[in-house]
């Protein structure tokens, strides 16, 4: 790791014109939350392998910034020559900048790896002290990067209708009459997901995300993709061909872009001119969040919308047919799941000497010989092999997160072979995870323990279930956004003091991003920005970390639907959620003296269409677990 820095330090030195500091973000050329091997340079750079985070080297120090999701695992990542920054605790990496490096500073940035808005509001923060955000013409730690992985050449696929619901036809016209009405003549779309959907395309170039290194424009007459061409087999050239969709070069995009900008790359003209003469449709859309700084600046500023793509709420709303096939999806997964805990609850019992998963008792940890130990990686294995014997399953949605006892409280904690937990029936064992189907994306959370809960385990447990059932329970106006709706998952905990550093609910996609926008159920201040709709999908997963000790979080995915209510005020109708996740919570690890009786009828019938959703899928031992599991209790 020193000799990385030293050699970025020296090229900083040598750079035309010399850089004071060098920014390095997690993010590729499209702004994604997951990148290739080859697009890691934070991580190479920082030594730090979590999903978010923003790495500054300058003269004589380095920095890393993320967010609280993340700032256990940095601590235990990071060298001694890294200093952890905390989002929302710490200085702001634009205000530290300012502050701490002089007057007139260069500060150098790829403006392929950032975002309109981010450059901009970097740029306004440097302004202040003069100072400058250099764009550098090459990526300064690919140059230092000697063993950087190779792209790689996945096919392209197309994603059929029975999938997808809607024709790119149908979504290319929706499109147009979007970028009519805002008198836009052409849009750059640069989000991986907003490309595979709108041309219905599938890839691997990314792993857990279904989606293909691709950039599109889109004029009121025609429509590119820009792919590596060898990637594209005849069949699914063909394909976008009738749908009117022409294949270039994925560096084609930046000549491209030039043409867009002098209007010389439309088939037609395709302008809608008024009777002076002045042309109406002369805007070029670009959504500031998601496109690089490196394509909007061979835009007339003057000329651009700067404004959220329209794919984004398009794509977050879910047609029948995605709807249909995300609930299918879940019940398979789901059905994993039980599997997946029947045999741990099994293993722990024979291996360990654990009361296992309906029974408490102190459990005497036994030597364990190495061949049949279970760890967090060889758990977390086993849950994917169960996974992958369910229909169109075609891979994990993310890096599965499997912990027990102190690695629980880590959020997003990524057990390595080499160095994870053995499993231990006297600790909670944490796992998030999910799917990849052609008809759906999963995610869910589990909480488990395989002996005797403390009383302190439980209370937190059933906060933070409360809170769960709470979100779930809802009822809001049309119009209500996620920041709304985030304290809901909060109040249980908050009684106690208690609280989490994550938000409470991320959209899901159709084979595609687990993590998918524009809304968010987040205690940030951009969950106001989009307000929660009818047919969109969130998920409700609240927590509690407790350092050293262990970590506690419960999800499921929700579907929005209309709700029948007494009254109606204001006529603007009323929301509410549907559960589309079926497994079901551990009763041992439930307080049953702090939930309302309201809470546990939810709980019972939640178990009970688990028992019957889930029982196609099971055979017979599996079943009479299951049958356990979802017994009917009471206070």
């Amino acid at each position: 790791m020193a000799d990385i820095l030293a050699s970025l330090r020296s090229l900083m030195a040598s750079h035309s014109p010399p850089l004071d500091a060098l920014l390095v973000p997690s993010e590729d050329y499209h702004q994604s939350e997951y990148v290739s091997a080859r697009d890691k340079r934070r991580e190479f750079v920082s030594g730090f392998t979590g999903s978010a985070g923003l790495a500054l080297i300058t003269k004589n120090d380095a920095r890393l910034w993320t967010d609280g999701r993340y700032f256990l695992q940095a601590m235990q990542q990071l060298s001694d020559q890294w200093k952890l920054m905390r989002i929302g605790e710490d200085a702001s990496v634009d205000a530290w900048l300012s502050d701490n490096l002089q007057r007139e500073a260069t500060i150098g940035i790829d403006p392929w790896c950032i975002s309109v808005d981010t450059a901009q509001r970097w740029e306004q923060a440097f302004a202040k002290r003069k100072q400058k955000l250099f764009q550098t013409t090459t990526n300064l730690v690919d140059e230092v990067w000697k063993n950087r992985p190779p792209a790689e050449i996945n096919p392209v696929v197309d994603h059929p209708l029975e999938f997808s619901g809607r024709s790119v036809t149908e979504k290319l016209k929706d499109l147009r009459v979007k970028l009519a009405n805002e008198k836009a003549r052409g849009i750059i779309i640069t989000a991986l997901d907003e490309v595979a959907w709108l041309y219905n395309i599938r890839g691997s170039d990314v792993s857990y995300s279904p989606v293909v290194h691709a950039f599109a424009i889109v004029t009121l007459n025609s429509a590119f993709l820009y792919v590596e061409k060898r990637k594209v087999s005849s069949k699914v050239n063909s394909s976008l061909q009738e749908n009117g969709i022409e294949v270039r070069e994925y560096g084609a995009v930046s000549s491209d872009v030039v043409m867009l900008a002098s209007n010389q790359l439309d088939k037609a003209t395709g302008v809608i001119s008024s009777q002076n003469g002045v042309c109406d449709n002369d805007l070029i859309w670009v959504d500031p969040a998601s496109c690089c700084h490196a394509l909007f600046s061979k835009l007339d500023a003057n000329m651009v919308l700067l404004q959220q793509s329209p794919l984004a709420p398009a794509k977050a709303l879910k047609n029948p047919v995605e709807l249909e096939g995300l609930k299918n999806a879940h019940i398979r997964d789901g059905a994993a799941v039980v599997q997946f805990l029947v045999w741990l609850d099994k293993q722990m019992q024979e291996i360990y000497g654990a009361s296992g998963y309906f029974l408490e008792g102190e459990v005497d940890r036994k030597k364990t010989p190495e061949t049949t130990k279970l760890t967090e990686v060889t758990v977390s294995d086993k849950l994917e092999g169960f996974r992958a014997s369910k229909e169109h399953f075609r891979g994990l949605s993310f890096p599965t997160i499997s912990s027990v006892g102190p690695n629980a409280a880590i959020i997003h904690y990524s057990p390595q072979a080499e160095t994870c937990a053995e499993l231990d029936p006297n600790s909670i064992y944490l796992f998030d995870s999910g799917g990849q189907y052609l008809d759906g994306t999963t995610d869910i959370t589990r909480t488990v323990h395989f002996g005797k809960p403390s009383a302190h385990e439980k209370a937190c447990y059933t906060s933070v279930l409360k809170g769960h059932i709470a979100l779930g329970n809802a009822r809001f106006p049309n119009g209500t956004n996620g920041y709304a709706l985030d304290i809901l998952a909060r109040i249980p905990l908050w009684r106690y003091g208690l609280d989490y550093r994550h938000g409470t609910g991320h959209g899901i996609g159709s084979y595609l991003n687990v993590h998918e926008g524009p809304h968010q159920i987040s205690f940030r201040p951009h969950a106001r920005n989009v307000p929660l709709q009818v047919s969109m999908t969130v998920t409700d997963e609240p927590g509690y970390y407790e350092d050293g000790n262990f970590g506690i979080r419960l999800e499921n995915v929700l579907v929005i639907k209309e709700v029948d209510t007494e009254f109606n005020f204001g006529d603007k109708g009323y929301l509410s959620f549907d559960h589309i996740t079926w497994a079901p919570y551990q009763i041992k690890l439930i307080d049953f003296s702090l939930l309302a009786p309201e809470e546990i009828y939810w709980l019972n019938t939640y178990h009970s269409k688990c028992r019957e959703i889930l029982a196609p899928y099971m055979d017979k031992n599996q079943m009479e677990w299951l049958k356990k599991a979802t017994e009917t209790v009471s206070a």
